[in-house]
């Protein structure tokens, strides 16, 4: 029973994870993994900016250690020369002495601490600038890709949207369109044409009966003028 339900389970998540790879923009999960990258960047620069801070001061403080023990033996030596010079009890001066010493080993053992966290520091500065480089190298090379897989996305978006028409298209039923587009169009002329030569026919028998009757009718400009002549008695 355990197993079939482990099975199911199994069965169910991978097809729960097809989908998500099916309807995920893998652009847009692409641009927040550089989001990402960047947002450990900027974490990584700010853990790096407080270790440092720390290793400066830390330095301070080791070279403040230093002085100090440095400057507890000093006042060592001068109470025991005091003494030794009769301007203070040699007993007094050996304990001042003692406790400026004990002063002294207070500091350097401070120092010695302060050193080691020093070298660890160095050593953790040094491991973060490593990553936090590569970590740039990275973000700008995804960058660079990001902007090129884009380009490349949008190209093969409008490819696929014209291929997509385009394979829609009926290259013979459009042919046999505009066939039939033309065919009516020359009935069309030719209809034209013929109204007009059947209009033309009535226009030239009109014109040749009225020709017709005309011819004759009347005299000629000359005759007609001959006759006014002899009338007025213009003629010889």
């Amino acid at each position: 029973m355990f197993d079939s339900l482990k099975r199911l389970f199994k069965t169910a998540q991978a097809e729960t994870n097809a989908a998500i790879d099916k309807f995920q923009d893998p652009i847009k999960m692409a641009e927040q993994g550089i989001r990402d990258l960047k947002s450990d960047l900027s974490s990584s620069l700010q853990a790096l900016a407080e270790v440092k801070a720390t290793l400066i001061g830390n330095q301070k403080r080791l070279k403040e250690a230093k002085d100090q023990a440095a400057d507890y033996e000093k006042k060592a030596m001068l109470l025991l020369q005091k003494a030794q010079q009769g301007n203070m009890e040699l007993v007094e001066a050996e304990r001042l002495a003692t406790e400026a010493l004990n002063k002294k080993e207070e500091s350097m053992q401070q120092a010695t601490r302060l050193a080691a966290d020093i070298q660890n520091q160095e050593q953790l500065i040094s491991n973060l600038e490593s990553k936090i480089k590569k970590l740039k190298a990275q973000i700008n090379s995804w960058e660079g890709e990001m902007t090129i897989l884009k380009a490349r996305a949008k190209t093969a978006k409008a490819s696929k949207k014209i291929n997509k028409h385009l394979a829609k298209i009926d290259s013979n039923g459009t042919i046999t369109m505009l066939e039939r587009m033309k065919e009516r169009v020359d009935e069309d002329e030719s209809l034209s044409q013929a109204y007009e030569d059947v209009g033309s026919i009535d226009t030239s028998i009109d014109n040749e009966i009225d020709k017709a009757l005309s011819s004759g009718a009347h005299p000629n400009a000359s005759a007609s003028l001959e006759e006014m002549k002899k009338k007025l008695g213009m003629t010889q």
